[in-house]
């Protein structure tokens, strides 16, 4: 087995604010529809787990199944075209995935986020400094299920011993937990500091190079 640390990074909050581009592609598939657009602080309370329950968040309640996939696709259609007019890196990350690169780290994200938007935008902005990246794809449960980060740690062969997942939200707290291994929660993200706070991650930080004194890097 690997003997070496690795580091599973969440997608959506933790090394990219994704929130516009995904306000801007839910509410062009509402209006579409003819449904009540959502605003930035809705939409930032519904991400997490992945698009679809996103899309079954924003729009109406009741709506007849066909209207909600109609809706969806749109979601989709959109998003595939515009998932990168807004989106940009937190501060600091670029930064940290080079250093822990270079201390011989192994790299990685697992999102709940559409598999094609994050092989799309994690080749985009961390292009050669990741092992590995799954998105949410059929026949695989979405976190906070440790289905995914657990198909890291195989394909990566390295011991939870040795692995700790960073994200933002409840729904990473519970993954890491889940998966059996160390959580760090980053306060820059979609949630408040009081939610990450209420699910006992092993750390909270407040920036990105905090990470490093807590693997270990000097």
């Amino acid at each position: 087995m690997n003997s070496k640390k690795c580091v599973i990074f969440d997608l959506d909050g933790t090394l990219l604010y994704t929130l516009e581009d995904l306000k801007n592609s839910v509410n062009f598939a509402l209006k579409e529809s003819g449904f009540k657009e959502r605003s930035l602080d809705e939409i930032r309370e519904f991400v997490g787990n992945g698009i679809e329950i996103l899309m079954r968040k924003s729009v109406p309640d009741n709506i007849l199944e066909e209207e909600f996939k109609i809706c969806f696709e749109n979601f989709k259609n959109h998003y595939k075209i515009h998932s990168e007019d807004n989106t940009k890196e937190y501060d600091g990350i670029t930064e940290l995935l080079e250093n822990l690169k270079c201390k011989g780290f192994l790299l990685a994200v697992v999102s709940n986020k559409a598999d094609f938007a994050v092989k799309t935008l994690c080749n985009k902005y961390f292009q050669g400094l990741l092992d590995v990246s799954f998105g949410e794809r059929e026949g695989i449960k979405r976190k906070p299920c440790p289905d995914s980060v657990n198909e890291v740690i195989n394909f990566l062969d390295v011991s939870k011993d040795n692995c700790y997942y960073v994200g933002d939200s409840e729904v990473d707290v519970k993954t890491a937990h889940n998966a059996e291994i160390k959580c760090i929660a980053c306060s820059w993200g979609f949630r408040s500091k009081s939610v990450l706070e209420n699910e006992n991650p092993e750390y909270i930080i407040d920036s990105p190079e905090e990470i490093l004194r807590i693997v270990g890097v000097e």
